[in-house]
């Protein structure tokens, strides 16, 4: 029954046509202040970081995750502004500062249609600006003096830088499963989703069984959000997603469309995908592409990131019902349908 509530909810929010704009306009005041603490916490006397903070910061980010963080408290009853707004900005400059490590370790060319930083600054320069975006991070924990969210934040960091090593070590191995996959990107992308989720249900005081179901929401939602990147790498355009297509297949990642195509394949296309990730050779990739989609493992990626949604959506069924409740069952739709 609750199920059947949550879809007629989804069809809804799909014939409103709900915009990420639409949603930020609910906590605009809070959007404007968290524009004016991430440009105050970007200030530094060195020049360097401030041009690569501010090239990466303003690249045209969604900035999902401290959003994410605004909802939450507010929909938990959050009413400290000022903390409200620095742990948001909090979340963004972790963010921002694994993306600038990502994409040296990825050596990617283009991130939201525009040249990365490392492809800007060089790489050492990239990787240290991260390190300062880290270190501001924990130092805004410090000015929202909270236990409970330094707790959360150190676990949630580590847990990324794990997660970060796992993929390195994964890299160019056309065995792994379904399973390993998922362990990479909750650890990756999920985690940082779920502690956006349990950091607003702190700044309101609220119980643990509260915080479990805020945990469960971000974790599910965070990894549905991965899955379906993954499959804009394989069904996407470089024009809509701001980088090429194929570029995990280059990179030697095994994503969950390949996973599934791995399965479902021919030997001798089984035999092509496994030497393309094994020598991060992407000459192939026409074909490749082209089976993914044969075989039927979009759907089935985008069926396992729709499930997850659903899972996270049920989660929050126990919050108080509010409009900042409903902005976040908005964003899960929205993420589930994006393009990019």
């Amino acid at each position: 029954m609750i199920m059947m509530e949550i879809m007629k909810s989804i069809e809804k929010i799909r014939e409103q046509k709900a915009s990420l704009e639409e949603i930020r306009s609910i906590v605009s005041k809070e959007w404007s202040l968290l524009d004016q603490e991430i440009e105050k916490q970007l200030s530094s006397d060195i020049e360097l970081i401030n041009n690569i903070s501010q090239y990466i910061v303003n690249s045209g980010g969604k900035r999902i995750r401290p959003l994410i963080v605004l909802l939450s408290a507010r929909a938990c009853g959050a009413s400290d502004l000022d903390r409200i707004v620095k742990a948001a900005a909090m979340i963004e400059f972790i963010h921002t500062a694994t993306l600038l490590h990502d994409d040296v370790v990825d050596n990617s060319d283009s991130r939201r249609g525009i040249k990365t930083a490392h492809q800007s600054f060089g790489n050492e320069s990239t990787i240290l600006v991260g390190d300062f975006l880290y270190s501001r991070a924990f130092q805004i924990m410090v000015q929202i003096n909270h236990m409970g969210i330094m707790e959360v934040m150190s676990d949630a960091t580590n847990t990324i830088a794990e997660g970060e090593v796992l993929q390195l070590i994964n890299s160019g191995n056309p065995k792994i499963n379904r399973e390993q996959y998922l362990e990479v990107i909750y650890r990756k992308t999920g985690k940082l989703f779920e502690a956006a989720m349990v950091v607003g249900g702190l700044l309101s005081n609220q119980s643990q069984t509260v915080l479990n179901t805020l945990q469960l929401f971000g974790k599910e939602l965070g990894m549905a959000y991965q899955i379906v990147d993954d499959v804009l790498d394989y069904s996407s355009s470089f024009e809509i997603m701001g980088k090429d297509v194929g570029d995990d297949l280059a990179e030697g990642k095994v994503t969950l469309p390949m996973i599934y195509t791995l399965e479902r394949a021919m030997p001798d296309m089984q035999e092509m995908i496994s030497q393309a990730i094994l020598n991060k050779d992407s000459k192939n990739a026409d074909k490749i592409i082209g089976c993914i989609q044969s075989t039927g493992s979009i759907a089935s990626s985008v069926n396992d990131a729709k499930e997850k949604t659903e899972f996270a959506l049920h989660s929050i069924q126990s919050l108080d019902n509010s409009k900042y409740k409903t902005a976040l069952t908005t964003l899960a739709e929205i993420i589930l349908h994006r393009s990019y």
